[in-house]
């Protein structure tokens, strides 16, 4: 990422508030300013989106978007660190915007209280420099990965079901998520959180690769999970690899690509309208 930091200078309160990256020789005054001028958008506000915005915002990210438009339920108090008890029944985006803003006054929180669909992704996602998808149904990360490919957006991915978790990095030209899974299974087949349940830890492991991946793309340090699946076993503690490839025959970036505009994602699915499920 190509970012411009000369015109901004930290304050004497950012210096002491972001000592700990600044002393670090990877990050330095000049890695801040560029968290500090970066946008993020992360897709859900609950269980991945939660630590994600969380430690981006305490890093000092310097706008955070958040899509959402669910409501704060006491079922997901259980994972969803972004809310609190007193926070049951508030819009979700509210509450992040609240708990995010209670870290560090420095991030703008952008809201968009709003189901992502694809009459407004292109306009949301096109405002970021970078997506985290927390999304947790197959049509909002088929629309995710489509609308971040064509607008040229990296998509950091995570997902997680009682004690797997999963992360990657999709750089458009590097493969996508159809490429590694080119069709949803069909309705029913993959049960969500909501029926199976999940290991409200579990979210924060994952929700903090994601974070983690972020910043290293907006610092330009390391080596990132591009091309890597990372698979956790929570359960039994391991972490295991799978390289991923473009797939030539992928229909959204192989060489002959057949989706070249976002599409009807419920249908796409199988799902009806009113079996969109939320974030």
């Amino acid at each position: 990422m190509t970012t411009t930091t000369q015109a901004l200078t930290l304050t004497p309160d950012q210096v002491k508030r972001y000592s700990r990256h600044i002393i670090m020789g990877q990050v330095g005054s000049a890695g801040q300013r560029k968290l500090l001028q970066a946008k993020a958008l992360i897709v859900g506000a609950g269980g991945l989106g939660s630590p994600s915005a969380i430690y981006l915002g305490l890093a000092g990210v310097g706008t955070i978007g958040i899509v959402d438009f669910d409501d704060v339920d006491i079922s997901n108090l259980q994972r969803q660190i972004l809310h609190r008890n007193d926070d049951v029944g508030k819009p979700k985006a509210q509450s992040a915007l609240d708990t995010i803003r209670s870290y560090n006054p420095d991030v703008n929180v952008v809201l968009h209280e709003t189901r992502l669909e694809s009459h407004n992704a292109m306009e949301i996602i096109g405002q970021y420099d970078l997506v985290i998808n927390g999304a947790d149904n197959f049509a909002s990360r088929y629309l995710v990965n489509d609308a971040c490919y064509l607008l040229g957006k990296p998509l950091v991915d995570g997902s997680i079901l009682i004690f797997d978790g999963q992360a990657t990095v999709f750089i458009p030209g590097h493969g996508c998520y159809r490429c590694l899974f080119p069709s949803p299974p069909p309705p029913g087949m993959v049960p969500n959180c909501a029926e199976a349940g999940v290991l409200g830890a579990l979210t924060g492991l994952v929700g903090s690769i994601q974070a983690t991946e972020a910043l290293k793309y907006f610092l330009g340090i390391g080596e990132s999970l591009t091309s890597r699946l990372l698979l956790i076993d929570a359960l039994e503690m391991k972490f295991r690899e799978v390289k991923l490839r473009r797939n030539p025959n992928c229909p959204l970036c192989g060489d002959n690509p057949t989706v070249t505009e976002l599409i009807d994602y419920e249908v796409f699915c199988g799902l009806a309208p009113d079996q969109h499920p939320g974030s």
